[in-house]
């Protein structure tokens, strides 16, 4: 039986950069990841992957960044006062601030720099403007 839009399946799954250094592992966490084809839970590279696989297949795919996380885009990142950001924060590069949008949805910046008075913040996905390569294994068809 093959996976096709619509089942729910479980996948173990080993993410890597091209310079081969690994930035998720489902076994270090112990559970496959679970999620329906069709319903966009995951990017659609590695949804499209698993598309055809069966029960105990494994799969390398490299997925571009276009189909992953998208471009890294120079206007996701904005400079605010440093009062708007809350002078209780204690920044540091590499923190990453939440917000809610205006729907909803929560929102993460990564602080890129800042000063006494004016913080640069970056919205883009942290893998975004990467191409990415997934070993993948159809453990289960739920």
């Amino acid at each position: 039986m093959a996976a096709e839009q619509g089942q729910t399946v479980r996948v173990h799954y080993t993410g890597t950069l091209e310079d081969q250094s690994e930035f998720d592992n489902s076994r270090t966490r112990g559970e496959p990841l679970e999620f329906t084809i069709g319903v966009r839970q995951v990017i659609p590279g590695f949804e499209d992957a698993v598309v055809g696989m069966s029960p105990g297949d494994t799969k390398v795919v490299n997925i571009p960044a276009a189909e992953a996380y998208g471009e890294h885009s120079a206007e996701m990142i904005a400079e605010f006062s440093r009062a708007e950001i809350g002078d209780d924060i204690q920044l540091e590069v590499g923190l990453v601030l939440s917000a809610q949008g205006p729907d909803g949805q929560a929102l993460h910046f990564s602080v890129v720099s800042f000063t006494d008075e004016m913080v640069t913040l970056d919205g883009n996905h942290p893998l975004a403007g990467k191409d990415l390569t997934f070993d993948i294994e159809l453990v289960e068809i739920v």
